[in-house]
């Protein structure tokens, strides 16, 4: 509760600056503490109560697809250059594929999917049917959870937009922050602190106790 009630304070803090002409994003930077990242990378899909934002969604398919934007394999040879493979990599929050098509991916998107995290993966993207409803359920499921990839001591999430309801904000951070607890060697301990903030104001500090 007390985690709670800290959240409230700074969202209120945060929404006395004054309003910009677009919805900002809501920031949650997570600091950690006595925490080697090198042996304990964490990399977590977290379902969140409140969806942020619908992701830009990319697939790999055998075929041309209305429901989602589709490479198909004779475009693959379209991204042998670096450039055009990272281009894509910004372009897209995420991305699914065909099972049957994995092998291809993997060698001619790999080298750069793989390190910005966006490998299509059997924990969320990886389709063995192709129709309408399995493509439309593995959207709305990569829409309502957030990928949590630590890397580094501290790590900065989108987590909501300024204008959701504090309660809603609040209880994505509370949802992301016991996934992240339960995953650190020891817990609490690892964590320095917490930190919110619009896109354009400086975060409001926030100490576990």
């Amino acid at each position: 509760m007390e985690l709670q009630e800290s959240l409230k304070t700074a969202l209120s803090e945060l929404r006395k600056n004054k309003e910009k002409k677009f919805d900002q994003t809501v920031d949650l930077i997570i600091n950690l503490q006595k925490f080697d990242v090198k042996k304990n990378s964490i990399n977590l899909l977290v379902p969140i109560p409140f969806k942020i934002k619908d992701k830009k969604i990319c697939a790999f398919l055998e075929t041309k697809n209305k429901n989602v934007e589709t490479i198909v394999p004779d475009e693959f040879k379209k991204y042998a250059d670096k450039k055009a493979l990272k281009k894509i990599v910004k372009e897209f929050d995420f991305f699914i594929a065909q099972a049957s098509l994995m092998p291809k991916i993997a060698t001619v998107f790999g080298r750069v999917l793989g390190p910005a995290g966006k490998m299509p993966s059997p924990q969320m993207g990886i389709l063995t049917e192709i129709n309408e409803k399995s493509i439309n359920e593995l959207k709305n499921k990569i829409d309502s959870n957030l990928r949590i990839k630590i890397k580094e001591p501290s790590v900065k999430l989108a987590i909501g937009k300024q204008s959701m309801k504090d309660e809603e904000i609040i209880e994505n951070v509370l949802v992301v922050y016991n996934s992240i607890i339960k995953n650190l060697t020891k817990g609490k301990e690892n964590l320095k602190n917490l930190e919110l903030k619009f896109t354009m104001t400086k975060p409001q500090k926030i100490f576990i106790k």
